[in-house]
């Protein structure tokens, strides 16, 4: 699956919500083969929350057609949950969505059904946002939000490369043992295990030994 939304952190939901509507509408208007997916899609309504601006949005289907409001009072099939950084790296970043369900970066809860439904209409269409948001709306508003989600999607990867040093450093600076000490540990633990059972197989038959001793006494 490609991208599916844009969050645009310093713009206004309801701005937003007029970008998603005008960038989905324009990308499923014009390619025919997209409408057997929109025509499954219908009545759906997913609730998009971007954590860290508590921005709520909601994605809904109607008639063939994708709206995007700020607010609704009805059902939804769908919560989707992430960090504006975690949306864009999905939208822009191009990672597949199952890997950031996997990592907890994106989080999807509700019906089964409808989300592998919008899976394949967004696969389908393969969705370039950048593309889309210079074309929509022009070169200056285009690349200003593409470089920003860009930078997001760097300073994630920056974050997450330094917590991985932070730790490897931690765990050299405990003298960890490394893979060849870890098996010649594990031979000296086999090898005393080995003696251990030897010994107490002596001790079985010592003590075998004593007590016939003690019953021909007897």
């Amino acid at each position: 699956m490609s991208v599916m939304f844009l969050p645009l952190r310093l713009i206004p939901v309801p701005v937003q919500c007029v970008v998603m509507t005008t960038v989905l509408d324009l990308v499923f208007s014009r390619d025919e083969s997209l409408k057997p997916y929109l025509h499954d899609m219908e009545d759906r309504v997913f609730r998009i929350h971007v954590r860290d601006t508590n921005a709520i949005m909601f994605l809904g289907f109607t008639r063939g057609k994708a709206w995007v409001h700020s607010s609704w009072s009805g059902e939804v099939d769908v919560r989707l949950n992430a960090t504006t950084a975690g949306f864009a790296r999905m939208c822009f970043g191009h990672e597949d969505p199952d890997d950031l369900v996997f990592q907890q970066v994106l989080k999807l809860s509700g019906d089964s059904d409808a989300m592998l439904r919008f899976k394949k209409l967004f696969a389908a269409a393969d969705l370039d946002w950048e593309r889309e948001l210079r074309s929509s709306f022009g070169e200056f508003f285009g690349s200003r939000v593409a470089r920003a989600a860009h930078a997001l999607v760097a300073a994630e990867q920056k974050v997450a490369d330094s917590t991985k040093n932070a730790v490897s450093n931690s765990l050299r600076d405990m003298d960890l043992p490394n893979a060849e000490r870890l098996q010649s540990w594990q031979a000296s633990v086999e090898h005393l295990a080995h003696q251990i059972s030897r010994s107490k197989g002596r001790l079985t038959r010592l003590e075998h030994r004593l007590q016939l001793s003690h019953d021909d006494k007897s």
